[in-house]
């Protein structure tokens, strides 16, 4: 059985160590890229089909309407299955104390009974707030393992507690 290493990050202008910063590849992209080096996993980026804008503030303003209209933006593609993958590797920015709407469609579109969720989300100061609740509730069948929550703007430097939190298969 193989991994599969799915995430939701955002490029462009983000909150980043207290200033608004653009960013080439968003900081949960880069913890995904470790994490597939460090387990040669499958990766696929949950993307939403119309993307937010890429104007930090306007972002937020389209994120927190998602959440608050508790909406389920649908994706650009899905992986054609899931069930050749043991261990799911989930990341994602913490938007509001969760996970991005998306990433709820992504979790409802899937059965995860069986497989093993490991949660880890970027963020610059909030932790990973109530999504490993929420991934419990949303995928009852499955086993969700504890989270790692990586500082956004220190991410680049987390190789070894990402290490760490692979190995503690």
């Amino acid at each position: 059985m193989a991994d599969l290493i799915a995430f939701f990050s955002r490029a462009d202008q983000n909150y980043v160590n207290g200033e608004i910063r653009d960013l080439s590849v968003g900081n949960t992209e880069v913890a995904a890229g470790m994490i597939q080096k460090l387990t040669g996993g499958d990766t696929f980026k949950i993307e939403p089909r119309h993307a937010y804008s890429k104007n930090y503030n306007e972002c937020i303003a389209q994120a927190q309407d998602d959440q608050r209209r508790d909406a389920r933006p649908e994706l650009a593609g899905y992986p054609a299955s899931i069930d050749s993958y043991e261990i799911i590797y989930l990341g994602f920015p913490n938007y509001w104390g969760t996970m991005p709407m998306a990433v709820y469609t992504f979790l409802e579109y899937f059965d995860f009974t069986g497989k093993t969720i490991k949660p880890f989300c970027t963020h610059e100061g909030s932790g990973l707030g109530s999504s490993v609740r929420d991934i419990q509730k949303l995928c009852s069948g499955a086993n969700v393992e504890s989270g790692l929550a990586l500082r956004g703007g220190s991410v680049k430097n987390a190789g070894k507690n990402i290490e760490e939190w692979v190995s503690a298969r």
